[in-house]
């Protein structure tokens, strides 16, 4: 009998112990998980800088209960930003890695020019001093994509090309560096633009400057 209420109070001793461990550590906790750091990387330091300004209404809140949604819109404002990564890590930080947006070409819209992103988002042009094709012509932002999705696809490259000539038919015409015209088809424009490769590695028609596809099933050149 002695030796179960020894054990019975040996018991209730460590319960003692452990609930009170318990609730020391919810008491400290609301100190312990307060966000202290915001790490952000991938852009140059100016705009990393800013994005942590942006976030600094974060700092001294609880990293459980912070809602995702109000970092993700302070990201997504940048329109430098193609990817992002957040990362939580406990007990008070947050890391934030980004991937930049790569240019594609310049385009000019409501009488100013802008840089046209892989994000799909137009730049400010004033912001950078770049060498990039010019877009004429309005295509929307995803034409412009899917057309450089294309060309990636192709045999072609895109650093090749000048200019990009889009029509309200929804076709577009390339002019290369090398100032030839390609002229393509509204459909079926990867196989088009093989073709137009492999002819002009041929050297008997160096001479011509103008490929037009336009026609299904042919390619009509001209110098």
């Amino acid at each position: 009998m002695h030796q179960k209420k020894g054990k019975k109070i040996i018991f209730y001793f460590f319960l003692l112990i452990l609930v009170g461990s318990i609730n020391n550590f919810k008491f400290g906790s609301s100190e312990f998980f307060k966000i202290k750091t915001i790490s952000v990387s991938g852009l140059d330091k100016k705009n990393n800088d800013n994005i942590s300004l942006n976030l600094v209404n974060l700092y001294l809140q609880n990293i459980f209960v912070i809602n995702p949604n109000d970092i993700i819109k302070k990201i997504e404002s940048n329109k430098l930003i193609e990817k992002y990564k957040i990362t939580k890590i406990y007990p008070s930080t947050i890391d934030i890695k980004l991937k930049k947006t790569n240019f594609l070409a310049k385009l000019k819209n409501k009488e100013k020019i802008f840089i046209v992103g892989t994000n799909g988002k137009l730049l400010n042009s004033n912001l950078f001093n770049l060498e990039l094709p010019f877009i004429f012509g309005n295509p929307e932002v995803k034409q412009i994509l899917e057309l450089k999705k294309i060309i990636d696809q192709s045999k072609f490259s895109y650093s090749e090309i000048k200019n990009l000539y889009y029509f309200q038919s929804k076709r577009w015409d390339l002019e290369l560096e090398n100032e030839v015209i390609i002229k393509l088809p509204k459909e079926n424009i990867n196989e088009a633009l093989d073709v137009i490769a492999q002819l002009m590695e041929n050297k008997n028609l160096e001479k011509a400057k103008v490929y037009d596809a336009r026609v299904r099933n042919q390619i009509i050149l001209n110098d």
